[in-house]
């Protein structure tokens, strides 16, 4: 075989190998950071703060603007290193097998005692109802199945040992409900507690759905257990 050949096959198999190894050294620098933001001690607290049954009846007994609203949150794909995730259905109390709302919420860290919350939809999600008291809820279902809602990810920031608050940022989480242009929702979650308050409103900024007088809030009734 000419040396010149030689040569130029030799470099190219030495740039292969060399290629290979940065790619799988990438790829398990990718691995280790997401698995360390999955063991954030932070987001884990923040997990088990919004894992639970929640109810806002007491809110409700005391002021009629409020209505008595259950709140499920259940820990799903635990064996995933991407999350937590959660499968998350709200409902009136007179109408626990008809939730109005269900969603699943993957939790991230972001750095800086931050923590994100995006929210994926669900296909025809009236299917899945009352999916939160089976053994391993969603386990048939795959993340690339949901649809991310860009722009209505909520950014919480730890504020101290024992509560997060924060909210979505701007107007580009986009909303149609009752004539409405955009959606923004405001979170506190503490141990026994989450106070979430959830608006619509239209292209000039009028409020068209939700409470007007403040959120709604809903006490820890139960808790789930976590395995992350």
């Amino acid at each position: 075989m000419n040396i010149k050949i030689a040569s130029v096959l030799f470099l190219a198999a030495l740039f292969s190998i060399l290629g290979a190894c940065s790619s799988d050294e990438e790829k398990e620098t990718a691995d280790r950071k997401t698995e360390a933001a999955a063991s954030d001690s932070g987001l884990v607290l923040l997990a088990s703060y919004m894992t639970g049954s929640f109810s806002s009846e007491k809110q409700a007994a005391a002021d009629s603007h409020f209505y008595d609203i259950r709140l499920e949150m259940v820990p799903i794909w635990p064996e995933r290193r991407d999350g937590p995730w959660l499968y998350v259905e709200q409902a009136a109390a007179s109408g626990l097998d008809k939730p109005y709302r269900q969603r699943v919420y993957r939790l991230s860290a972001r750095g800086d005692g931050l923590y994100r919350s995006d929210v994926y939809t669900i296909t025809e999600p009236l299917r899945l109802a009352g999916a939160w008291r089976v053994e391993n809820p969603l386990s048939d279902l795959a993340p690339d199945s949901l649809e991310l809602r860009r722009g209505c990810s909520i950014t919480l920031r730890r504020r101290d040992d024992t509560s997060f608050a924060g909210a979505t940022t701007g107007t580009g989480c986009e909303s149609e409900l009752a004539g409405a242009a955009y959606a923004t929702s405001t979170v506190m979650v503490a141990p026994s507690l989450l106070f979430s308050w959830d608006r619509g409103f239209d292209a000039d900024n009028n409020q068209v759905w939700g409470a007007e007088t403040g959120g709604y809030r809903f006490d820890k009734i139960k808790d789930y257990e976590i395995t992350w």
